[in-house]
């Protein structure tokens, strides 16, 4: 996946519907739509590899998106156990 422009919490589901289903997909509008893509909806299904180029540009941008429901975690860090969790294997490049 190309993390670029992965700058913000709408960027990283489009970045995720494009490196998963094709060309201008997106993996809807919030994280509760990617566990539903993930388990079965219209997408690639667990297990597989999801590579992330540039991760440390979405790391940084969503370091400020505190999720405090899921511990006090960013936004990034919830969207990569969110798919280890759900069996894909996230390698952050």
């Amino acid at each position: 996946m190309d993390g670029r422009h992965v700058t913000s919490k709408t960027s990283v589901l489009l970045a995720l519907g494009e490196a998963l289903l094709g060309p201008g997909a997106n993996y809807g509008t919030c994280l509760d739509s990617v566990d539903d893509y993930l388990g079965g909806g219209p997408s690639v299904v667990p297990p597989f590899t999801l590579v992330w180029h540039h991760a440390d540009i979405a790391r940084r941008a969503l370091a400020g998106h505190i999720l405090y429901h899921c511990g006090g975690l960013s936004y990034f860090e919830v969207t990569v156990n969110l798919l280890r969790e759900r069996g894909v294997t996230v390698v952050l490049q």
